[in-house]
Order: C-alpha cells, then sequence, then structure tokens
C-alpha cells in the first residue's frame, strides 16, 4: 500500500510503498476513504515534540473494516468506522473512571508498529494511528461505528478537531446555560469549540483572532463577538462585552505562549481558563499567582475534548444529522494523498479550517 513518510524532520513527506502487518488479536484494520490534516501531525513532522523516524502520520480519518483480529466481537468486515488516536485498555484506574484519553497503559509506536518500508525500515505508527496511508492497523479501542451514509470526509473531522474543541466545553468544562464564554483562536479546533458553547447555551461567545476573515468563520459558527487578538485592550473589550465581569470560561485553542499568558486576565471571578492547544515541547508560560488565588480562579488542561468515543460519536452525529453540528462547511479542500505536502503547506499557511486528504 502507499503512504507518506516522513524521512526528515521539516522536510517534505514521501509516498512510499510500505507494507502493513495483519492485525493482531484485539485490533482491527481500516481501509482509508478520508483522513484529515491537524496541526498536531504537523507538530510531529517539524520535530516539535521529538518522536522516531522513519514514521507515518496522520490519526484523524474515516474508512471501512477490512479486516479483525480473533479477539475483536464488536467491529466485522465492511463496518464505517471512524479511527482516532484514542487508545485505552479499559480497565486501568484513569480508563475505569470514564477517562479513556489519559489511558496509564503506554505503547511503543516503533516496537509495536505494523509498518515496515520498502528498505526494511519500521516506520513509526505516528499517533498510534499513522492515518496518512491507504490502510491502517489499529487497536479496536480506536475506533467507533458511525453510518455507512454520513460521507467520509465530514466524519473524520470527528476524530479529533471536533473532539477536541468542541468537548473541552462539554466535557472538560461542562459549562451551564447562561455562561460566558471566550475561545481564543479561530482554526478548525476553536471553530468547534465555538459550536460547543452554542449547544451547550452560552449567551456571551466571543471569538478571538489575530486574521479578520477568521473572525468571520467564528460568527458564521456561532459567536455573539469577533475581537481582534492584537489589540493591547483585548481584556478589556472582553470585559465590557460581559458587563465589566470577564468571562465564566476562556478556552485557549492555539499553542502561542502569549495567548495562554493573556487568557487569565479575562477571567470572571471563579472562572476558569481551559487549555486545549499544545505549544511545542519547552515552551513556558508566567502568571501572577496571587491574582487566581484571589480570584478563586482555577486552569485546566483538556486532551482530546476528553472524549468518550462510544458515549460522545453518537450524540455528536445526531446533531450533525439534526443540521445543529457544522461539519460539511469545516472542510476548506480536498486533496489526493500525492497532494499531502501541498495540503500541510495549506495548513501551516493558516488557509484553511481543516484540509482533508480523500482516497
Amino acid at each position: 500500500m502507499k503512504a507518506a513518510v516522513c524521512r526528515e524532520f521539516g522536510k517534505d513527506l514521501t509516498i512510499e510503498d510500505v507494507t502493513l502487518a495483519a492485525p493482531t488479536a484485539d485490533q482491527v484494520a481500516v481501509k482509508i476513504d478520508a483522513c484529515a490534516v491537524c496541526h498536531s501531525d504537523i507538530f510531529y513532522i517539524d520535530g516539535a515534540w521529538g518522536g522516531h523516524l522513519p514514521a507515518v502520520y496522520g490519526h484523524e480519518a474515516a474508512g471501512i473494516v477490512s479486516a479483525v483480529g480473533s479477539d475483536v466481537t464488536d467491529y466485522q468486515t465492511g463496518d464505517s468506522v471512524l479511527v482516532t488516536l484514542i487508545k485505552s485498555c479499559g480497565t486501568c484506574p484513569t480508563c475505569a473512571s470514564g477517562h479513556p484519553v489519559n489511558c496509564e497503559v503506554g505503547y511503543d509506536r516503533v516496537g509495536s508498529s505494523p509498518i515496515t518500508l520498502a528498505d526494511g525500515d519500521i516506520a513509526e505508527h505516528g499517533l498510534q494511528t499513522a492515518a496518512f496511508a491507504e490502510s491502517v492497523v489499529v487497536d479496536q479501542s480506536q475506533v467507533v461505528k458511525i453510518p455507512e451514509d454520513i460521507p467520509k470526509d465530514a466524519a473524520s473531522l470527528l476524530a479529533c478537531g471536533v473532539i477536541t474543541g468542541l468537548g473541552a466545553v462539554t466535557n472538560t468544562a461542562a459549562i451551564r446555560p447562561g455562561c460566558s464564554v471566550v475561545v481564543v483562536g479561530a482554526g478548525g479546533v476553536g471553530l468547534n469549540a465555538i459550536q460547543g458553547a452554542v449547544l451547550s447555551g452560552a449567551t456571551k461567545i466571543i471569538a478571538l483572532d489575530l486574521e479578520p476573515e477568521k473572525l468571520d468563520g467564528a460568527l458564521e459558527f456561532g459567536a455573539t463577538h469577533a475581537l481582534n487578538a492584537a489589540d493591547k485592550d483585548v481584556a478589556k473589550q472582553v470585559r465590557k462585552v460581559t458587563g465589566g465581569r470577564g468571562a465564566d470560561f476562556v478556552f485557549v485553542t492555539v499553542g502561542a505562549i502569549k495567548a495562554f499568558e493573556t487568557a487569565p486576565r479575562m477571567l470572571a471571578a471563579r472562572g476558569e481558563m481551559i487549555m486545549v492547544g499544545m505549544p511545542p515541547s519547552g515552551a513556558m508560560a508566567s502568571y501572577e499567582p496571587v491574582m487566581l488565588t484571589a480570584l478563586s480562579q482555577s486552569m485546566k488542561g483538556s486532551l482530546m475534548g476528553e472524549t468518550v468515543l462510544k458515549r460522545d460519536i453518537p450524540w455528536l452525529i445526531e446533531q450533525y444529522r439534526q443540521g445543529r453540528l457544522k461539519l460539511d462547511e469545516l472542510i476548506t479542500n480536498r486533496y489526493s494523498l500525492d497532494q499531502i505536502n501541498e495540503a500541510i503547506a495549506d495548513t501551516k499557511a493558516g488557509k484553511s479550517r481543516r484540509n482533508v486528504i480523500v482516497f
């Protein structure tokens, strides 16, 4: 099969013929129909988070089950599925408490990789998914059934971008109707945080970004206000919109350190800053702790929207069917696998909400 292989950090991916091992007892093989390009893939490709080379990345996908392991009972050949990076054992303390995205059981992405290159090298199983390829082999916990009539390009967005942004609102923050919300960054994840705020009944949804076009998109997706993040008095503007008190929740959906440092200044008393974006390893932010203490404010991380696949994906699909969740509108461009470097370049340039590789 063909896959996009990263051989050197910061360089173009190469389209190569690779061999994919058969699924083991608890794995499934999936023929990929669509895989979106996520900034997390790009961070790995650029070397921001380290890793082993060669590697195949891509983790936001949808396709058809082509084979199942001997212990797999929930899936069979021909099932339409979402493919995610959320690999969970189901039994560790974190999984057992309902938080599978933070599963405590490790995975060797090189030693356990199912991908072998033509020259005999083992390619890292990037984000334990490796979906910039015609097929993948993943743990059965990483897939969830989806209706056959849902377009695979739209469905693929549910594997990461949608659940990361929307889940940060509905799961991590669990905001109440009537709350005021700031979303810092109106890219793919930020737009989904906005959608989550709309579905949760927030009354003030304030989008911040540097690009006027992205702010227009934020309003399209349900933001009630759009502010330029570069304005020196943006925190004062947020307080003005919220009647002087600040926001109940601020969601930082970008990886810019300045955004993390500015966000607490927009919070109301007892407000929560939810950290969704992921800066490169080693990047540091600074705060004035006394202010958070004096106002009983808090900061909390949110990985993959704290999603539980079999609970959350059916609900999201129903919201899509009812026209309450925008998926098709998130897709800016579609590319073939041979065009993946162009798709990545467009994503890095900020020209897209989500670019999707279609097979």
